[in-house]
């Protein structure tokens, strides 16, 4: 066989060149894994704590106390925090032979937090100190190479620098200890690129410094699109002294927002001669960040409104080490509740989050940690540094943060403008700076002179503090309305985004909050999503849709306003489903169709037009669902469409054999196809109901709260076959009123008259018993299948839901949602499954409200601030429900919505009464 010289020559040319690209490439060897789930074991001896005093193995990155090591510190016991606490670490590695030369630098993305380095049993350089920065040693002249090398490492959980532990240990956080970033070497040559600064606008102008060493004579700089096509012609500049600045115009490029996120490519390369030296690639994004003072924050040219959340770096499991795919879990997330940002509270997150925001699209304030105290100027100056030197490129980082709460060292704000080439604005948290006014937890219409009345950009960086039930969703509606109307406020930052749960490997892998401390998020340790989830998810969705009720006139045509800032809304998809509604999971008669999105600009309205077949009308329930340019869910709207007087003809039956009637001293008897009921002559009061399988576990109701319960002077009368037994109504002794109408089917109908007693009241309604124990669960048609709370409606949908009994607390063991108990709205009908009988209880009236039982307090909560109250008795239908507050505020200061309720009425006229009507099915149920 005859080989072809010249081919085999030219595969051999291509694979030198191949080769030799790759060895100008910076090379890298990982000597941990790469995150949670991919640590590998180094030799560990811990000196305080458990397990302390004796050599093993611990896995690498990772906190050590979630190993089984040390001791847990929370970040508010200051007592604990003064151990000495330190983890040392042993790991040899080996260097191929090819690496020598080059220089080669050990490089850590995170150790808490003072860190002393020896390779080789030689110090390769000053100890660290902080614990959320990529700091690195060269180490060249330690390692050998082709040989064997050893790392030793000692980590002291507190720092010796009274500033570092200000900063970072002394804070409302878990405390952890250890190397919890991955650890690697890399290679470089030894002319090689030490940094590159870039800024691109949404102009299309482009320029980068180049930090560089050695004896290059030329830079060149070639970009890519996000399909790796290059974009424009290369950017060349001689090398300068010691940094080169490069300079270009391109034309129409991709722009990077969180709407749009087009990331491209820069690849750099430093020639001699025109031979590559070294060669790296640095992603970047075409846009552009402007504060215009008194106005807001402009991205782009676009003003923007940020729908934003703090988020700790966390994980239940593993603390503070987290990973890749956990990142892009986290945005993923964020971005379903159609949030645009997010804080980095309080510290630097892994590199990997950032990159999950730069190509997923989220607008990112990256903060020097600083929680009430902060870094004296020295270390400050070197972690600030090292914090830019690697999230100066991500475009998603559009603010700076200067530490938090008063964790601020303004020494350092120059450093902050030195170092970034593309001038980000700088935050102050809780603070008036920079044009921005911060503060934290302000009440609504908070202040003389500030926020809503004053003349900086509004944009608090935590608000609604979510502990609890309370916070996020509740208030979120009025704090967003007055947020979105008022032309200096530029949105802000909820708290926060994940419970703080941490398995706590000292209690049998219990979770633990730290009592209220860590319980503030929106979703729990294992990201269950809390009721709040979904209201944030509807009310700061981009597409609004005025309110709109279901008539038979109806021609289909929703008023929508397009809240996006650069999508248009024909770049969005839409569809509706009309449905039939049934018992929970019955599939029954339903229709869909495409709705042709409208060319609505952002910011502007308009109209979304469904044409709707003729019967749309039959149909019990509307749902609209749109879903973004990218194909993700934005929202799915839902609108009754049957009134509940149609869904109760449905369950009315009156006709049956003739009752039986029967009047005692004390009450009257009546029993109706096989039910028993008995009522009180005096009160009115349902006082026990039977049925073939006996007595039915409901009784003592309606009793009115917070109202007078002065029904009164009742009679017992026959309206043909049905039996009435009904109050007088007096204006002075008797004006709430009660009337039972017994049908001979055995239904029977409640209709309460009633006034609440007081000018401003919490709730009002009526109350029965049901005694907790007996309850197994409902299913009820109504808006689920979350609770609500009088300033949290938004996030639920119209259905048939169901729901087994449950006893949690939200934010504690066993995060499990939705709650069952609560407030429910929309009520049409339930069904109530206790352990012996079945019964159903339905309304013909709109708006009615269902209670179940009273929610479990959480642990170590104060609820005097959220006051979250709940009506007496077991099971309540109610006319208005209470509000609830936050850990910082009361309801009433979390906008109207948290405000009580407001009824009066001195005529005590009886048309002007509150009315509650129900029915009730206690025939046995199949």
């Amino acid at each position: 066989m005859k080989l072809n010289l010249k081919i085999v020559l030219s595969v051999f040319l291509s694979a030198c060149i191949g080769l030799d690209v790759v060895a100008q490439q910076t090379e890298t060897q990982y000597l941990s894994g790469k995150g949670k789930d991919s640590a590998i074991l180094w030799d560990f001896y811990v000196t305080e704590g458990s397990q302390s005093g004796a050599w093993t193995k611990i896995p690498v990155p990772s906190n050590w106390e979630q190993h089984g090591f040390g001791k847990y510190n929370y970040g508010f016991n200051k007592e604990e925090n003064k151990g000495k606490e330190e983890g040392l670490y042993k790991h040899t590695f080996s260097l191929d032979k090819s690496w020598k030369g080059k220089k080669i630098n050990i490089v850590f993305e995170g150790s808490m937090t003072d860190t002393e380095v020896k390779v080789n049993g030689k110090l390769a350089g000053e100890v660290h100190q902080g614990s959320f920065y990529v700091f690195k040693y060269d180490i060249s002249e330690l390692v050998n190479y082709g040989k064997s090398n050893t790392l030793e490492v000692k980590v002291s959980k507190h720092s010796a620098n009274k500033s570092v532990n200000a900063a970072e240990r002394e804070a409302d956080y878990w405390i952890f200890g250890g190397i919890f970033r991955p650890v690697y070497l890399e290679a470089l040559p030894v002319d090689h690129i030490a940094r590159v600064s870039v800024d691109a606008k949404a102009d299309g102008s482009f320029r980068a410094k180049v930090a560089n060493n050695g004896s290059a004579d030329e830079i060149r700089v070639q970009l890519y699109d996000s399909k790796g096509n290059t974009f424009g012609a290369p950017i060349v500049e001689r090398v300068g002294a010691s940094q080169t600045w490069l300079n270009a115009n391109f034309e129409h490029p991709g722009l990077w927002s969180a709407e749009f996120p087009n990331v491209y490519r820069a690849e750099i390369a430093l020639l001699k001669k025109g031979k590559i030296l070294h060669q790296i690639n640095q992603k970047f994004g075409f846009r552009t960040v402007e504060v215009k003072e008194r106005d807001g924050v402009y991205i782009n040219g676009v003003k923007i409104k940020f729908k934003g959340v703090n988020r700790h770096s966390f994980h239940p499991e593993s603390g503070r080490t987290t990973s890749k795919d956990l990142s892009i879990h986290d945005v993923k997330l964020m971005k379903e509740m159609n949030m645009n940002a997010v804080r980095m509270a309080h510290y630097p997150p892994d590199n990997h989050f950032l990159e999950a925001c730069d190509s997923l699209g989220l607008y990112v304030m990256n903060e020097l940690a600083g929680w009430h105290g902060h870094y004296d100027t020295q270390v400050g100056s070197k972690l600030l540094k090292e914090m830019m030197v690697v999230s100066e490129n991500n475009p998603s980082v559009i603010f700076w943060a200067n530490g938090n709460e008063g964790g601020h060292n303004s020494e350092l704000d120059a450093i902050f403008f030195e170092e970034d080439i593309q001038k980000r604005p700088l935050i102050y948290p809780w603070a008036v700076y920079g044009g921005f006014e911060t503060t934290h937890y302000r009440e609504y219409n908070y202040g003389i002179g500030t926020y809503d009345h004053g003349h900086n950009i509004l944009m608090p960086t935590e608000f609604l503090h979510g502990m609890f039930d309370g916070g996020h969703g509740a208030g979120i509606e009025d704090y967003w309305h007055a947020m979105w109307q008022n032309p200096l406020s530029a949105g802000g930052f909820l708290w926060d985004f994940q419970d703080q749960g941490l398995v706590r490997r000292d209690k049998q892998d219990s979770i633990d909050t730290d009592g209220n401390h860590g319980a503030d998020g929106i979703v729990g340790p294992y990201y269950e999503k809390e009721g709040s989830f979904f209201t944030i998810k509807e009310v700061w969705s981009p597409i609004f849709f005025e309110k709109r009720e279901m008539t038979m006139d109806f021609n289909g045509a929703f008023n929508i306003e397009n809240r996006y800032s650069f999508t248009n809304m024909d770049q969005c998809s839409f569809a509706y489903t009309l449905k039939k509604l049934g018992h929970y999971g019955e599939q029954k008669e339903h229709k869909t169709g495409i709705i042709v999105a409208p060319h609505i600009k952002p910011h502007d309205k308009g109209i979304l037009k469904i044409d709707f077949p003729t019967d749309w009308f039959d149909y019990d329930a509307l749902y609209i669902t749109a879903k973004d340019a990218h194909g993700l869910e934005i929202f799915t709207w839902s609108f009754p469409i049957s009134r509940p007087e149609k869904i109760a003809e449905r369950f009315a039956k009156q006709d049956g054999a003739a009752l039986e009637v029967d009047e005692t001293a004390t009450a009257f008897v009546v029993t109706a196809n096989g039910i028993t009921y008995q009522i009180n002559r005096t009160t009115g009061l349902l006082e026990q109901v039977k049925n073939s399988k006996g007595i039915i576990p409901f009784s003592n109701g309606p009793v009115l709260q917070e109202a007078v319960n002065n029904y009164g002077q009742f009679a017992l009368t026959k309206r043909g076959d049905t039996v009435v037994i009904a109050s007088a109504f007096d204006k002075k002794e008797h004006y709430n009123t009660l009337k039972w109408e017994i049908y001979p089917s055995g239904q029977l109908k409640m209709h309460v008259q009633y006034f609440p007693e007081a000018y401003f009241t919490r709730f009002v309604g009526l109350n029965f018993d049901l005694p907790e124990d007996q309850i197994k669960g409902v299913e009820y048609m109504g808006m689920g299948p979350y609770r609500v709370w009088k300033n949290r409606m938004k996030g639920n949908q119209f259905g048939v839901w169901k729901k087994d009994y449950n006893d949690v607390a939200t934010g504690e063991l066993p995060f499990q949602y939705p709650e069952f108990k609560g407030y429910h709205a929309k009520m049409y009908w339930t069904t109530f499954f206790t352990k012996e009988q079945t019964f159903k209880v339905f309304t013909d009236r709109e708006d009615v409200f269902l209670r179940l039982y009273t929610p479990k307090e959480q642990k170590d909560t104060d609820w005097k601030n959220m006051e979250p109250t709940f009506p007496n008795g077991d099971v309540s239908f109610m006319n208005g429900i209470s509000a609830i507050g936050t850990k910082t505020q009361k309801p009433e200061t979390t906008g109207p919505m948290g405000m009580k309720h407001v009824y009066y009425d001195f005529e005590k006229e009886p048309i002007r009464a509150l009315h509650m009507v129900l029915y009730f099915d206690f025939s046995v149920q199949q």
